[in-house]
């Protein structure tokens, strides 16, 4: 009696506060745990009458293919929501904001076709965990999560998760408006390259999963990029790298000491035959089939490459311009002799100009017309003064 009478107690105690709401069909609420599912149920929406006490909701297994901003009201008390394998292909505008509390999100196993700008926004930025792996129907999906990432006001998302989702390459600046990101998961997809500006803007990165996806090696440029994000915990491992000179890059950086790689045992050749299954840090450049022993070294023989082969170009051109030198040495001796007549002919014609110019007594004929008076010469004066007089 005491037993029955104890457990009323309790359950007057637990009603109260909430007010013995009624769980919605097809669904299980726990008062004490503030936890309702609704798994398997064959739901076509989102069940209108979650008690209001409910913190953590689980729909999963169910047909559900449309999240609207009516899907959720008066749940401002949720934390977590998982959404997980109900065939969801559309997620409206501000699908979540009445969900001001809402810290994890569970959208994995859909069939995500269509995803508004603004369907991931709430007021507050309260989202820390966002889980989108085996989600994303097609590439347009990946162009309308990057929109939804840019325009979602995610400023407090520290956990990503997009594994699976069979992505060929990330836009750059796909994850710049996600500043505080802690963790991002791109493990299981298709990717091949790394490209500048893949991960602008994530200065506080701490783990970067890469493995199981398509690269075969990663060249200067995605090095650059990994080495921007500082000393994040990278996992490239169980991806089909090939062993070739072009892995030179790959395999000097996985030899420094602040490369963080943390799978480093699982970073291994697939190919060719010789070397699979042999990993990358610590192998021999001769392993590789390269000449030389570090990259520093190898830039340094094409450049020197280079300035020998234009120094040969150099030198033969100007052999080529002595030929015909040599050959046409008679033409260039006349020409050289013309020119230098011409040039004493010109001289001299300067010269004597210079000479008339000069000249005070003659300075005034360069200004008198044909028809002035010739003034005589003192030649012609002296022979007037010294004729014989005239007899009368």
């Amino acid at each position: 009696m005491c037993i029955l009478v104890v457990r009323v107690f309790l359950g007057i105690l637990l009603c109260a506060p909430y007010q013995c709401l009624e769980c919605p069909f097809g669904c299980e609420c726990f008062a004490v745990t503030r936890t309702v599912k609704c798994v398997s149920k064959n739901l076509r929406a989102v069940p209108q009458s979650i008690p209001g006490y409910a913190r953590t909701v689980i729909i999963t297994g169910n047909n559900i293919q449309r999240i609207g901003p009516d899907s959720f009201t008066e749940l401002e008390n949720v934390t977590n929501l998982i959404l997980s394998n109900n065939r969801i292909t559309e997620v409206a505008s501000r699908s979540f904001s009445a969900l001001t509390n809402l810290r994890f999100l569970d959208l994995s196993g859909n069939q995500l076709a269509l995803i508004h700008p603004e369907a991931l926004s709430i007021a507050g930025s309260p989202l820390q965990e966002l889980n989108l792996s085996r989600s994303l129907y097609n590439s347009t999906s990946l162009t309308d999560i990057t929109t939804a990432l840019r325009w979602g006001g995610l400023r407090g998302l520290l956990r990503l998760d997009l594994s699976g989702n069979h992505l060929a390459l990330l836009p750059p600046g796909m994850f710049s408006h996600l500043p505080n990101l802690l963790h991002l998961l791109l493990l299981n997809n298709s990717l091949v390259a790394i490209y500048n500006g893949t991960f602008s803007g994530m200065n506080h990165l701490e783990v970067l999963d890469l493995t199981h996806n398509a690269f075969r090696t990663f060249r200067a440029d995605a090095l650059r990029e990994l080495g921007k994000l500082g000393s994040v915990r990278i996992l490239l491992g169980y991806n089909p790298y090939t062993c070739s000179c072009e892995t030179l890059d790959f395999v000097v950086w996985l030899n420094n000491s602040w490369a963080q790689v943390a799978d480093v045992d699982a970073v291994r050749c697939a190919s060719p035959r010789g070397l699979s299954n042999m990993r990358l840090r610590g192998l021999q450049v001769q392993a590789l089939g390269c000449g030389g022993p570090v990259q520093g070294e190898v830039t340094d023989l094409s450049l020197q490459t280079s300035y020998v082969f234009l120094g040969l170009v150099l030198g033969f051109v100007g052999m080529i311009f002595l030929f015909v030198l040599y050959l046409n040495r008679k033409g260039m001796k006349k020409w050289i002799t013309d020119m230098r007549d011409a040039c004493r002919d010109v001289l001299e014609g300067y010269h004597y100009r210079y000479e008339i110019d000069s000249d005070p007594r003659l300075g005034h004929l360069s200004q008198c017309p044909d028809t002035c008076i010739q003034i005589p010469t003192d030649t012609q004066l002296k022979q007037v003064t010294t004729s014989p007089p005239v007899n009368l």
